[in-house]
C-alpha cells in the first residue's frame, strides 16, 4: 500500500510538470505562428506541377483558427476553431465547425477540458444542434 502511495505520488508530480512543459511549448510554438498561414503543397511522383495540400491560419495569438484540406478540385474540408471571448495565447479550443466540400457545416464539436488543462469530453452535435455522440477521455498510468 504505501509503494502504492508513493508511486501514485511521484505519477502527479510527474504529470504536473509535463503539463507545465507541454504548455510552455504550445505557448513557444504559438509566439512563433502569430499572424502565419501555413500552406503545405503537394506534388505527385513524375508530375512537375504541385497543388495546395492543406492551409492552416493562426491568429494574431498563434492559435490555429482555421485548417482547410484541398483536393485537385478544390476544397475537401474545412475546419474553424473558436476560443473563449477575450481570451489569451493559453486557451483552448472549445468549439470546432467542420464544414464539407460545398462549405455547408457538418459537424460542430464542443470540447471540455480538466482542470490540468486536459480534454475532457468532446461533444459531436449535427448542424441542426442535436447531439450526435461523445467522445470521453480517460488517462490511466502505465503500470510497471
Amino acid at each position: 500500500m504505501k509503494k502504492l502511495v508513493i508511486t501514485l505520488a511521484l505519477f502527479v508530480v510527474c504529470v504536473g510538470g509535463f503539463a507545465q512543459a507541454v504548455s510552455d511549448a504550445t505557448i513557444a510554438k504559438r509566439e512563433n505562428r502569430k499572424g502565419m498561414v501555413l500552406k503545405e503543397w503537394n506534388t505527385p511522383a513524375g508530375d512537375k506541377r504541385a497543388f495546395l495540400d492543406r492551409k492552416t491560419t493562426y491568429d494574431a495569438l498563434g492559435r490555429k483558427v482555421e485548417e482547410i484540406e484541398y483536393a485537385t478540385y478544390g476544397q475537401k474540408w474545412r475546419i474553424v476553431s473558436e476560443y473563449p471571448e477575450n481570451s489569451d495565447i493559453t486557451a483552448k479550443v472549445v468549439r470546432e465547425i467542420e464544414y464539407n466540400d460545398r462549405d455547408k457545416v457538418v459537424r460542430i464539436r464542443k470540447f471540455e477540458y480538466n482542470e490540468d488543462g486536459s480534454k475532457k469530453r468532446q461533444l459531436n452535435y449535427y448542424p441542426n444542434g442535436k447531439l450526435e455522440s461523445v467522445k470521453t477521455f480517460e488517462y490511466v498510468a502505465k503500470e510497471d
